[in-house]
């Protein structure tokens, strides 16, 4: 079993910001492969599926960013899993808008998703999806950006990055 766990922050005001690219993707695997149900417990939405034959636990802490690690952890628990079948999605400064990377391992880069979880693990060893959200402009902290919503003239881009990163968890994550 595959767990993929979309990062965000949860309500309306944060639903189009930068800081919930994970929760975007999360979304669009969702509709790519007509899912819906699910159901929240413990403040975690999570949604068993099959995709491609693989089963998986769709998971979106409904926690703000700096505690995602604690519900991810108790899902796993749960499921007996070990972080190494977990994907992390995120939103990433350090990568220009509309790039998508996929990684195993490594820091955190200060993303207080990804702090949160390797603290809860004790380690940085699963997988991450990386959608690139830009660098924050000059004289905005990069705090502020990740919780600013996209640009008109941007929505066009993420929503193809959006695709880009279904696509590429299908094909690294799903196998």
């Amino acid at each position: 079993m595959k767990f993929i766990a979309g990062l965000g922050n949860p309500g309306p005001d944060y639903e189009k910001t930068r800081h919930n690219a994970g929760f975007m993707a999360v979304d669009h695997l969702m509709r790519r492969h007509g899912l819906s149900g699910g159901k929240v417990k413990n403040g975690t939405f999570t949604l068993s599926a099959e995709i491609h034959g693989q089963p998986v636990i769709i998971i979106k802490p409904l926690s703000y960013m700096n505690l995602s690690g604690h519900p991810i952890r108790a899902v796993l628990e749960f499921y007996k899993a070990t972080i190494g079948d977990l994907l992390v999605v995120h939103d990433d400064i350090d990568l220009v808008l509309g790039d998508v990377r996929y990684k195993t391992g490594g820091g955190h880069g200060g993303h207080n998703g990804l702090k949160s979880i390797m603290a809860q693990f004790g380690s940085p060893d699963f997988h991450r999806l990386r959608i690139g959200v830009n660098r924050p402009p000059a004289g905005k902290t990069a705090s502020d950006h990740v919780l600013d919503p996209f640009e008109k003239g941007e929505k066009s881009i993420v929503e193809e990055s959006l695709g880009k990163a279904v696509n590429l968890l299908e094909e690294r994550f799903l196998v």
